[in-house]
């Protein structure tokens, strides 16, 4: 009986052994007290604004999409807000303020509703270009916000939601124009 007990403890100290020595030649061949980051990214998380600067692709301006969208898509974009706001015209407050006509109201005008003193800080109207602003990032729109919504990471969401959310009001703004193509530089064709 003591035999086997023996022979046991020296399996697990032998394996032991072997689990530290495989550590250290490991850790020695992959550098892992120097991790390195690599170039590129191995995948693209959808949403995710890059750092790249100038090697990303330029961001299309919401323009040039609201002039393109499609509101009935929009409408489908609002089910995930719907859980917190009502859009219908007197419409109650919910988590959210109804949204009934939101486009060209001041920031923070819904009778009834407590807005957060960071949304309240917001002066003028919410035009296109603001609201593209919040629905990209609430918390980075109005930085102390009460809303926990993360954003809507596609541009072609925003501005198929927007164009929807413009036509439920009694006076819908008009869409602004799609700003002119820049010229591209001429090749010399040889």
């Amino acid at each position: 009986m003591q035999d086997s007990k023996n022979t046991i403890a020296g399996w697990v100290l032998a394996g032991g052994i072997c689990a530290l020595g495989l550590s250290i030649v490991s850790g020695k061949v992959f550098h892992a007290d120097k991790p390195e980051r690599p170039e590129k990214l191995g995948y693209v998380i959808e949403g995710v604004v890059s750092s790249e600067g100038e090697g990303g692709a330029a961001e299309v301006p919401i323009e040039t999409l609201l002039a393109s969208a499609d509101p009935a898509k929009g409408e489908k974009v609002f089910a995930k807000c719907s859980s917190c706001h009502s859009i219908n015209s007197g419409g109650a407050n919910g988590i959210g303020p109804n949204l009934y006509g939101v486009l060209g109201k001041p920031h923070a005008s819904v009778a009834g509703f407590a807005y957060s003193d960071a949304l309240k800080s917001k002066s003028g109207p919410w035009t296109f270009q603001e609201m593209n602003k919040w629905l990209t990032s609430p918390k980075a729109y109005a930085d102390g916000t009460k809303m926990s919504f993360a954003g809507l990471g596609k541009a072609e969401d925003r501005a198929n939601l927007m164009a929807w959310m413009n036509t439920q009001s009694g006076s819908p703004l008009p869409l602004p124009a799609a700003p002119a193509a820049e010229a591209a530089p001429l090749q010399d064709l040889q």
